[in-house]
C-alpha cells in the first residue's frame, strides 16, 4: 500500500493543568503565542505557540472539566506530551489507507479540530504507545 504523503510534524500536544503556567517558558524560547481556542466537543482549551523557524508548533491543552480526555490523561500520567500531530494532505484517504493496513483508529471519520482543521486520532496500540493525531488544514 502506498500511503498519502504526510507533510511532516504539525505540532506536539502537551497536556497541562493551566495554559498560563507554561506559556512563559515557550515564549522565552522564542515561540510566538497564538490566540486561545476552546473546543467544546473535546472539552479542552487550546493555546498554540508558533515556531519562529516554521517548524512544528507547540500546543498546550487544558481540560475544561474533570471528565474530559485531557483531564483523565493528567490524572493518570500527569503533565506532559499527550500527542504528536502529523500534517496530512487528505485525512479521509489516509484513514482508509491506515485501516486497510490493519492500523487501529480512534476516529473512523475526521472530526473538527483547532483553527478550522480536520483531525483524527490513531490508537496508541498501533503506534508503539504514542497517540498520533492526523491533521488536515483547510486549503488556502
Amino acid at each position: 500500500v502506498v500511503f498519502e504523503m504526510n507533510e511532516g510534524i504539525d505540532h506536539i500536544g502537551i497536556a497541562t493543568h493551566s495554559l498560563d503556567s507554561h506559556s512563559e517558558f515557550w515564549g522565552t524560547l522564542g515561540f510566538l503565542r497564538q490566540d486561545d481556542e476552546i473546543n467544546e466537543e473535546q472539552g479542552v482549551k487550546i493555546r498554540f505557540f508558533k515556531s519562529p523557524s516554521g517548524g512544528p508548533k507547540i500546543e498546550l491543552l487544558e481540560p475544561l472539566s474533570a471528565d474530559t480526555v485531557i483531564a483523565k490523561f493528567l490524572h493518570n500520567r500527569g503533565e506532559g506530551i499527550q500527542q504528536i500531530a502529523v500534517k496530512i494532505e487528505d485525512i479521509s484517504l489516509t484513514i482508509q489507507q491506515l485501516q486497510s493496513s490493519g492500523i487501529r483508529m480512534i476516529n473512523q471519520e475526521p472530526v473538527q479540530g483547532a483553527n478550522g482543521t480536520k483531525i483524527a486520532f490513531v490508537h496508541p496500540s498501533s503506534t508503539g504507545g504514542v497517540l498520533v493525531e492526523l491533521v488536515e488544514h483547510q486549503k488556502s
